[in-house]
């Protein structure tokens, strides 16, 4: 056992969630599974964790990680919340399916959530069981695995398992647990849930513990609770930002599914892009396309809106003057995010610099991916590995354009400001490299690995992928294929929440 790690119960477990009013969560422990077994230990987050990864891959480990057994300090409950789904506000959700065994310090000093996904019925199941399949858990597995290897805030998998038993969706499927780690598992909706009830003393009491766990440094403003508005606002410009980078599409993101601490939270019927089409939806239930790539800003600001209409209370003595803080707070998204999206382009096409005429060039360049369904991620790869003085070399990005022609008209316009440089090719080819990923999680490898789990109890696939997922933007000699886009046949256009 390594020194700085130690076993599952002589961890100093924490439930700050229990301090807040019982009216917030129900006290609730999870349901035994019939014969859990392995699907994944992730060793990095466990020992990020302070636990001893050897020690959590033995029986007791496993029998916590299912549900089997509770660690002595730890205090589970299921959260209660509420939500906007598609623009229909629910009342009451909460956590139907996943328990919160308590929060652990990790060893950057940050408290951290420990979460089952899986794990049974609680009382806000609403007539569910509680269940996950292995599906949706490796799913989520391998989604939150591939946005932090991209340096994306999101939640952690811990480890993933099968129960042993079945679960019944639209076939029987193998069931599975993901133990999830978060910053926290405070969401807009859980806002929502005490303002709908009129509770304000709900909503301060969950205000102070936001600011107490996620916003510190605000919380001796002259407005606390507008500057908490305002933190959560730029943290999530930033996170969707990031998001649009990389081509990731949350696929719901309803008002339950987003998280205060600016983390990405349950991954549902998310989707990486292939071929660049700013209105691409991939959600099978989204069928108006209100959380498109493209919609996935516009939406957040919308969530943002329920958060600061749940704050109201506590943002001025009257609603002239809450309504005048709160659209204060929110007025830094939109040019918070557009100032992130904008440089993080101009990185991926190799200007250090933001000069006039950038943003243009930048956009120019999306259009003609967007006429000639050129790959998303290949494109700014391909693009890192070209040099400045020729045209020579362009193949491998030209064919990725219906008609190569279309990205010749722009490369000399792109050659062009590059001569204004001040780095050297090789600095700026370097450069582009570290911020335009040669891997992210394409929806049909992500598919082969499910398919695989959940036909076979195969787990293969899964662990190939996290190899190239924990370092995508490095070159992975051998796994080049897991680099190419799908051939038609293979491509997936339609993903699923599988709850």
């Amino acid at each position: 056992m390594d020194a700085r790690t130690v076993g599952l119960d002589a961890l100093p477990w924490q439930q700050s969630y229990a301090t807040l009013p019982e009216r917030l969560y129900k006290r609730v422990g999870p349901r035994p599974a019939p014969a859990p077994g392995w699907i994944r230990l992730n060793h990095a987050v466990a020992r990020s964790l302070r636990i001893d990864p050897a020690s959590l891959a033995g029986p007791d480990g496993l029998a916590v990680l299912a549900g089997n057994r509770v660690p002595a300090a730890a205090e589970p409950l299921a959260q209660a919340y509420a939500g906007h789904q598609f623009g229909h506000f629910v009342p009451q959700l909460g956590d139907g399916r996943a328990l919160l065994l308590g929060e652990l310090t990790d060893s950057t000093g940050i408290r951290r959530d420990v979460q089952l996904k899986g794990s049974g019925p609680t009382p806000f199941s609403r007539g569910g069981d509680g269940r996950a399949p292995i599906g949706p858990v490796i799913r989520e597995y391998l989604g939150s695995e591939a946005l932090a290897g991209l340096g994306v805030a999101t939640t952690r998998a811990l480890a993933a398992v099968t129960t042993g038993g079945t679960v019944y969706r639209w076939q029987p499927e193998p069931g599975g647990v993901l133990a999830r780690v978060a910053a926290s598992h405070l969401r807009v909706g859980t806002f929502e849930y005490a303002a709908a009830r009129g509770d304000d003393a709900g909503v301060r009491a969950l205000a102070d513990y936001a600011l107490d766990l996620h916003y510190p440094d605000r919380a001796g403003a002259e407005h606390p609770y507008q500057a908490l508005l305002q933190g959560v606002a730029e943290a999530t410009a930033d996170l969707v930002a990031d998001w649009m980078l990389v081509g990731f599409i949350h696929g719901v993101m309803n008002t339950d599914n987003l998280a205060i601490a600016g983390e990405t939270l349950d991954y549902g019927p998310f989707g990486f892009m292939d071929a660049f089409d700013p209105a691409t939806v991939y959600s099978s239930i989204d069928t108006q396309g209100r959380y498109a790539y493209d919609q996935q800003p516009v939406m957040a600001e919308w969530n943002l809106a329920r958060l600061a209409e749940a704050l109201l209370p506590l943002l001025g003595t009257g609603r002239e003057q809450a309504l005048a803080r709160a659209h204060e707070a929110l007025a830094c998204f939109r040019p918070r995010f557009e100032a992130r999206h904008q440089a993080g382009l101009r990185a991926r096409i190799g200007l250090a610099e933001g000069r006039d005429g950038d943003d243009a060039l930048v956009n120019d360049l999306l259009r003609r991916m967007a006429e000639q369904g050129a790959d998303w991620t290949l494109t700014f790869r391909r693009l890192s590995e070209l040099p400045s003085g020729t045209a020579e070399a362009d193949g491998p990005v030209r064919r990725l354009f219906q008609d190569p022609a279309a990205f010749d008209g722009w490369a000399a316009s792109w050659r062009q400001r590059l001569a204004a440089e001040v780095r050297s090719d090789a600095r700026r080819r370097t450069a582009m490299r570290a911020v335009s990923p040669a891997y992210t999680l394409r929806n049909h490898l992500a598919q082969w690995a499910v398919d695989a789990a959940t036909e076979r109890l195969d787990f293969a696939p899964m662990g190939q992928l996290l190899q190239v997922l924990a370092e995508p933007y490095a070159d992975h000699p051998g796994w080049e294929h897991l680099a190419q886009p799908p051939r038609p046949e293979a491509r997936v256009t339609r993903t699923f929440c599988g709850t």
